[in-house]
């Protein structure tokens, strides 16, 4: 790709001061209303005439631009890939990333970078907005400003933040631990199973206890190879057999991770622990999560999954879905073997799970 690279002028001294890398992949954040009324994306290199405050930070910033905007409805593997690359070739020549992004698949993309890039000790700061840039009411200014702060903030020349992120209205949330729960106010994200890792008000205020705190003598690993046959399967009363088995029979399946009721709990019919059975026979890995936003599978509370560790079904534990989905494209990516992939999927990659 021919990504549009520039320099954002700000106070910025360059005598040893911080920088900071943003890429722009689209997203509301990105929009403005064109002379119909419709929202279309701008030309982020005018950025300053929409935010001027920018010309105040004294962090020296860099702005890659996507070629071609994306609607984060449409981000693939490969975006991730690109973004991963760009982190990865950039990671010595600046002290912080802020990756501007769609709010609808954010979390996916968050959790993402989390295990893609190994290693990580520096900040990766995932942002965006509900009302677009151009709106006088734009949640966007705040957004951008407070994650450039957070990007940067450091102490004893270390960065504070070592991990991937996710800034929104006023909260800091692990990138991985990250759910959008909301589509019609500012408070767009929510991490039920872990706490914010900083709550923004007048200053702010990190909750440094629980803050990753990697081995920054490690160098970055950048794991690019993801295998997208998996499929996701929410668990609903009525959910019959023909579907399960067109579900679990698909071509070229090797991974399903599966939404149960509660704790991890599924209807005790016979045919369907038969099905889940034969397809755990053909070598299908199936993760289990709760459809509970910060529920916690917990095999055998219930009868009704007492059968599933005995079939060879996986605990995911109080994982997320969106993270559950991207660490199987992981390791289903690695080409190691499915009993290898089901030990590495009950253990905390990089946070993402108790």
């Amino acid at each position: 790709m021919n990504y549009k690279i520039f320099k954002i002028r700000t106070s910025h001294n360059l005598s040893g001061q911080r920088s900071i890398l943003i890429i722009y992949t689209g997203g509301t954040i990105g929009m403005v209303h064109d002379e119909t009324g419709s929202l279309v994306p701008f030309n982020f290199i005018k950025v300053m005439e929409r935010i001027p405050e920018l010309s105040k930070i004294e962090v020296g910033l860099t702005v890659i631009s996507f070629p071609k905007p994306i609607d984060s409805s449409n981000v693939s593997i490969r975006d991730w890939q690109a973004l991963g690359y760009i982190i990865y070739e950039n990671y010595d020549q600046y002290d912080g990333f802020v990756i501007l992004h769609g709010t609808d698949t954010m979390a996916y993309s968050a959790s993402a970078l989390s295990f893609m890039l190994e290693g990580l000790a520096k900040p990766v700061i995932f942002t965006g907005a509900q009302i677009p840039i151009g709106n006088l009411r734009s949640d966007a200014r705040e957004n951008l400003i407070t994650a450039i702060e957070i990007a940067a903030d450091q102490r004893n020349g270390t960065p504070l933040i070592k991990e991937v992120c996710i800034y929104f209205n006023f909260g800091l949330f692990r990138g991985n631990r990250s759910q959008k729960v909301k589509s019609s106010t500012f408070a767009a994200f929510e991490s039920q199973n872990y706490p914010l890792l900083a709550e923004v008000g007048m200053d702010i205020n990190y909750n440094e206890a629980i803050l990753a705190a990697p081995n920054g003598l490690v160098p970055l690993r950048l794991h690019q190879d993801l295998d997208d046959n998996v499929a996701l399967l929410k668990i609903f009363p009525g959910l019959n057999k023909a579907v399960l088995e067109s579900i679990l029979g698909s071509e070229n399946l090797k991974g399903l991770v599966m939404e149960t009721f509660g704790s991890g709990n599924i209807p005790n019919e016979p045919w369907f622990i038969e099905c889940l059975k034969k397809a755990v026979a053909n070598q299908i890995i199936i993760l289990n999560v709760s459809q509970c936003s910060g529920g916690e599978v917990i095999h055998g509370r219930y009868e009704t999954s007492r059968k599933l560790s005995e079939i060879g079904i996986i605990s995911g534990g109080n994982i997320t879905t969106e993270s559950a989905i991207i660490k199987l494209m992981l390791f289903l990516g690695s080409k190691k073997s499915p009993e290898i992939i089901k030990n590495l999927l009950v253990n905390p990659m990089n946070g993402e799970m108790d």
